[in-house]
Parts: C-alpha cells; structure tokens; sequence
C-alpha cells in the first residue's frame, strides 16, 4: 500500500483552471468538447467490464457531472467527489434538472477512504491523475474505497515524445481541442508507472486500452495502441 497517503493530494492551479471553466462544463461545443465526445466511449468501456446497473459507484475527479450522469443512467448509484466547489455546484444543479439522484461531495479520495473504506463497487477515476501531485495516493486511496472483488477504471495519458506531440501540441495549440495549460507534460503517466502503483495498492490490473482521435474524421476510438491516451481496468482481490 502506498505509505503515506496525502488528504491534501491537491493542486490550487488546477483546481483554478477547472473552476474558470465551469460554467460551461455542459457546453457539447465549448472547452470540454472532447469530454463530450469521448463520453460514450468511457461510459461503454466501464459498463461493458463491470455492468454499472445496482452497483455502489464512485467517480473519483467528477468535475461537472458528465460521466457520473450517464452512469446513473445506468442505474447505478453515484457518489461523485472532486475538490473543485464550482464545478460541483454545477454538476448538483445539472443533475437536478435531470432529475438524477447522486450525491455530490467536495472530498479528496484520501479522505473519504478514512471515512467510508470498502464501500463501493466499481470506481471511476478518468482524466484525474495528470492533475494531481501524488497519483499514487490517489490509486491507494481508491483501493481502500473498493469492495473485495471490486472493479476500478483509470484513464490518463502516457509520457513520451508522441504524447507530447499529440496531447500538448497537436489538441492545445495547433487544433485547439482543449484549452492551453491544461495539461503539463511531466506529470503524464508511463505504463509501467501505472502497473507498479496499482500492484503497490494491492490491486490487480486487468488490461491497459488505447483511446485515439482521428482528426481528418474527429472522431474517437478505443485501440490496442496506448501510445498516447489511454484506459487501465483493475480489481481488487477475489476478483477473476
């Protein structure tokens, strides 16, 4: 288990750059874009391992809602956390439009592992890692919050000079998929970094799955090529 794990595992500029965008969390055609587009993709990767329906789910690093909505639709029940306030205040009032039942909390995984351990069934962790100082108190924090047998879903993107090409140059300033200073290229995530921490929180890992973008096509893809973006599937013990 990863020894000392950081409550405060934050980082105040990030935190800054994600609330800045708040208000536009639900825009299918604004920052978040890509968030959008690749939504489906998420949503069918998760369910299709672990069938969401009846299960505990948390969704670690929820921001605005959008992937602990679609599983809610899936009948699943939702905790959502994150540490951005405004970004949940707008995830409690879109979900209360849709009259979706989750329950938001502004709560790092750390801490909530200290309150509620081995509570839930499946946990979602997408597109957080590369924005916090400690990804591996983040992987054992989820540990900790998993069932025996539990199922837990990561997604960040790997370190090397492809990435960098594609993720930083190619989506924030040639194409202009997402904002500029979203994401720094030190803190992507090699594989094999991923593989250690997770075996360090007493996880198994399942299988790695690549997420591409085809920009002639702008459209997104699960692949065996993970390169760049990427999936990993995870369980805990007495799991198959």
């Amino acid at each position: 288990m990863h020894s000392n794990p950081n409550p405060q595992n934050v980082d105040p500029e990030q935190i800054a750059r994600f609330s800045a965008l708040a208000h536009r969390w639900w825009d299918p055609q604004g920052d978040l874009r890509p968030l959008h587009e690749i939504n489906p993709l998420r949503l069918h990767y998760i369910d299709e391992r672990a069938p969401l329906a009846g299960q505990q789910v948390l969704d670690v690093g929820c921001g605005g809602g959008l992937l602990s909505e679609a599983m809610a639709r899936c009948q699943a029940q939702v905790v959502g956390i994150d540490v951005g306030e405004d970004a949940l205040a707008v995830a409690r009032m879109h979900a209360q439009a849709e009259g979706l039942a989750i329950d938001y909390r502004q709560i790092t995984p750390e801490e909530l592992s200290t309150q509620s351990p081995q509570q839930f069934d499946i946990i979602t962790c997408m597109e957080m890692l590369e924005h916090v100082p400690d990804p591996a108190s983040v992987i054992s924090a989820c540990a900790r919050l998993l069932k025996p047998g539990g199922q837990v879903f990561f997604s960040t993107l790997n370190r090397n000079p492809k990435a960098f090409a594609l993720a930083i140059i190619g989506a924030e300033y040639l194409l202009r998929m997402i904002p500029r200073g979203t994401h720094e290229y030190a803190r992507f995530i090699k594989p094999v970094e991923m593989d250690r921490w997770i075996r360090q929180a007493g996880l198994k890992t399942r299988e790695f799955t690549g997420l591409s973008y085809h920009p002639l096509m702008q459209r997104y893809r699960l692949t065996q090529d993970i390169s760049v973006n990427y999936f990993v599937h995870a369980c805990k013990e007495q799991c198959s």
